[in-house]
């Protein structure tokens, strides 16, 4: 008798397992097919970082703070020069000519911080709120065009205004 009533219950069994399997799949399949977000290089604040290709100098932080009509803007990074000699950055600031800024061996200039002038921008054309195109350069490297953002010159920015 007893082996009547295990039957009938066979089969519901199996179909909750495979149910509850497919569900634990399903739930978990997501993960499995998509990029974990934490190898995806991005720039934790208000600026950007540059991509390595621009060439041994790194540039964290990089942003504009312009003034409410977009005339005028200072340039404010961090450029770290982690190599045995002296380095020059090279900046091509939307095609506007370039400018230069040497970084000593094994140091790091703070423009608009730590006692160091902003690098200022005359015809900067851009408004607060959008970006600028600017190409980094240093050493033997091609360098890299970066897309910077222009800030207005308020909260933490209100000292660099140009």
């Amino acid at each position: 008798m007893k082996s009547r009533l295990i039957a009938p219950l066979a089969p519901r069994f199996v179909a909750a397992i495979a149910l509850g399997a497919a569900i634990a799949l399903g739930a978990t399949g997501c993960a499995f097919l998509t990029p974990v977000s934490t190898t995806v290089p991005y720039s934790p604040s208000d600026g950007m970082n540059v991509p390595a290709e621009s060439g041994p100098l790194q540039v964290r932080n990089a942003l504009v703070v312009g003034n409410e009509d977009g005339t005028k803007g200072n340039f404010v990074a961090a450029i770290i020069n982690d190599t045995d000699t002296a380095q020059t950055l090279n900046l091509d600031i939307n095609n506007n000519g370039s400018r230069r800024v040497r970084v000593p061996a094994h140091s790091t200039v703070s423009l608009g911080a730590q006692g160091t002038d902003p690098l200022p921008i005359q015809n900067l054309g851009t408004l607060p709120g959008q970006t600028i195109p600017i190409t980094f350069q240093s050493g033997n490297a091609t360098g890299v065009t970066v897309l910077v953002p222009v800030l207005s010159a308020v909260g933490d920015y209100r000292l660099l205004n140009p």
